[in-house]
């Protein structure tokens, strides 16, 4: 391979960055759905030859699970002797594609440089489609797509497309969000192309590799900064699958410049909340890159200085046939639990806790006009934890999420729900020197007759402060007009019924006698906190 300087290595790694940012804008701006042409829950990736991510964009953390493996599949089923410019791989599969949920669909193109396959285009979309089905074990979650091709030397295999859109229940939907994807690959691999014309595939291939270098370096110089030691952190999980809590821990390891987390959960269930190994692969990187520096390249050379482990068969590293749907609630504690264990060692560099949860619903039913099925599905921002020196963010995506709130003039628009309440809640933020960040209320009114299910956490135990701040609120569902009654999450709202979400707050940072008197009367006049209870809660600080 030949020597390449830093310079042009820092040249052509911000281009990759561009390209994978242009390649989730015109994923996005192509989309027919909400879920990705509003809430923008895509990704984007280049990979090398080896299946090593060169870049990703910044856009969904808990996705690069659904990438990690996805190469090794494909060259695991097919001859890569065998493969062509314009083939194109799609995937799904938690345990035969690398994915992490079914409705996460990946499509992989190869890139081919002077007739040698060079790189891969990748990207990701959320199709919220898969809705109104059972969670005992995956075989209920939706369709099963190991890694096959959907295009084969750029023509369009339309009987896999058929048998794809057969599974659907809304196909016209799904087929145009296929057409974006296949549009933000094929301008990927153009722009990947015209780099390699411009400095040549050996010297980007050279600078691939000195990136992958690069992060690794960074990784561990920041690993070595924090002191040696082992950490441990507890936390409950619950969610509507379930009854009562389940326990997890987390314990880091810190020795030098690698960084060992072993965690300890119960055996996997019989709910859609497990998590494959990938899918916590995804959220310690993602968790790690964000305590020990977050400038690092989001690329496979930050993951070498860090080891993994969990029982196998547990709710964190599930096997064949768990079901996995709602996973990303249980990788949201994840990085919460990391984050505790770390903030002995580097509490200028930790949050309290968030949400702690992907708080998802989604309603399905039929157009009074023409009796067409329609699906519609959004997650729910809340709180996010106080920092050292700040107050958490009110009502946001946060960690492995990173989505948009839908907009109220969007979801009207398109599907048959009005929305009656959409605020913050007073007082959800756990008090402190510094707040945490407030949860969100939406209330839906279904205008017709529809399914509904709610996934969530923290409907139990609310999200703690650290070094004396006081916990945030808690999670809670509630459906009224006579609704009947939610089972698991799962039940039907008729013609005027509403349903209510109420997502956790976050947690507090520092005793709250600390607070600044004008932050606190900032509090009561924002309704962050009723003037009674600020009284109550924070006492000399306000002078009572």
């Amino acid at each position: 391979m030949i020597e390449i300087d830093p310079i042009a290595t820092e040249v052509i790694g911000s281009a990759l960055s561009s390209i994978v940012e242009e390649m989730g804008e015109a994923l996005i701006k192509a989309s027919h759905s909400t879920n990705i042409k509003e809430r923008r829950d895509c990704s984007t990736a280049l990979f090398d030859l080896d299946g090593n991510t060169l870049c990703q964009a910044e856009h969904i953390p808990v996705h690069l699970g659904s990438f990690l493996g996805l190469i090794a599949h494909i060259r695991k089923r097919h001859n890569q002797a065998d493969i062509r410019p314009g083939d194109v791989f799609c995937g799904n599969d938690a345990y035969e594609g690398g994915g992490t949920h079914l409705p996460d669909i990946v499509l992989a193109e190869p890139i081919f440089v002077d007739g040698a396959m060079t790189a891969w285009a990748v990207n990701l979309a959320h199709h919220a489609d898969f809705a109104d089905r059972g969670h005992a074990h995956i075989y209920q979650e939706g369709l099963r797509i190991p890694p096959i091709r959907l295009y084969k030397a750029g023509v369009l295999q339309t009987d896999v497309q058929e048998l794809i859109l057969l599974n659907c229940q809304v196909p016209k939907e799904r087929l145009s969000d296929f057409r974006a994807q296949m549009a933000a690959n094929r301008l990927g691999v153009q722009r990947f192309q015209a780099l390699c014309g411009k400095y040549g595939r050996a010297t980007i291939l050279a600078a691939g590799a000195a990136l992958l270098d690069y992060a690794e370096r960074k990784m561990r110089a920041g690993i070595a900064a924090i002191p040696d030691g082992v950490y441990r952190f507890a936390d409950r999980y619950d969610c509507p699958e379930i009854d009562g809590e389940m326990d997890l821990s987390c314990e880091i390891t810190v020795r030098g410049d690698a960084m060992h987390l072993h965690f300890e959960a119960p055996p996997q269930v019989r709910a859609g909340l497990n998590m494959t190994m990938t899918a916590l692969l995804s959220t310690v990187y993602y968790a790690i890159k964000m305590v020990v520096d977050p400038t690092i390249l989001p690329n496979a050379g930050l993951a070498r200085p860090l080891t993994v482990s969990a029982p196998e068969g547990s709710i964190v590293n599930c096997v064949h046939p768990a079901a996995v749907n709602g996973r990303l609630s249980l990788c949201q504690r994840i990085v919460d639990l990391i984050l505790g264990a770390l903030a002995e060692a580097v509490p200028d560099r930790v949050i309290a806790a968030c949400n702690g949860a992907c708080f998802s619903i989604t309603f399905a039913g039929h157009q009074p006009a023409d009796n067409r099925l329609w699906v519609y599905l959004e997650t729910i921002g809340g709180g996010s934890g106080a920092r050292f020196n700040k107050d958490g963010l009110d009502g946001v995506h946060v960690h492995m999420t990173n989505t948009s709130n839908l907009p109220v003039e969007a979801l009207e628009l398109e599907y048959p729900l009005t929305l009656m309440r959409y605020e913050l809640v007073d007082g959800s933020g756990g008090a402190g020197q510094y707040r945490g960040g407030m949860a969100i209320r939406r209330v839906y009114r279904a205008n017709h007759d529809c399914r509904v299910r709610v996934d969530g956490a923290r409907l139990l135990s609310p999200p703690w402060g650290l070094f004396g701040g006081l916990p945030g609120g808690r999670a809670g569902i509630a459906v009224h007009g006579g609704a009947q009654a939610f089972v698991r999450g799962n039940g039907a709202l008729r013609a005027g019924e509403t349903i209510e979400v109420v997502t956790g707050g976050s947690g507090g940072y520092g005793p709250p006698a600390a607070r600044a008197p004008a932050a606190i009367t900032r509090d009561i006049a924002e309704g962050a906190i009723d003037a009674a209870v600020a009284r109550a809660v924070y006492g000399p600080a306000i002078g009572s």
